[in-house]
């Protein structure tokens, strides 16, 4: 088994699929016409930004997954600069690596775990 995919619950999924292309610059939107519907595509891995609703609303729910970088601090000014807010961290982890969490518009967190510099 390997992920595939996240769904990313947001109030407004126009802001939030704008916002997340921004974020995620090296994404590849694909437009699926039968579902009305525009998903991410970072390599194998698909970003999904879906309407919050009554069963799952936007912002931190304890799950958070990471994404490995090559370079901590310039992936994190990267989100910073696109209006993501420092939420944890930096610390250091195992093997000289430092992870982090950030927190995006909608309140949902994004994990980042790399070299720091």
């Amino acid at each position: 088994m390997k992920p595939t995919t996240i769904l990313i619950h947001v109030p407004d999924v126009k802001l939030g699929l704008d916002w997340y292309q921004a974020a995620f610059p090296m994404s590849i939107p694909i437009f699926l016409k039968e579902f009305n519907f525009t998903l991410l595509k970072v390599g194998d891995f698909t970003i999904e930004v879906v309407q919050a609703d009554e069963k799952v609303s936007a912002g931190k729910s304890g799950t958070v997954l990471y994404w490995s970088v090559e370079n901590l601090a310039v992936v994190l000014e990267h989100f910073v600069s696109v209006g993501a807010k420092l939420y944890r961290g930096p610390m250091q982890i195992e093997n000289g690596l430092a992870m982090c969490q950030v927190e995006d518009p909608f309140g949902n967190l994004i994990g980042l775990r790399g070299r720091h510099g």
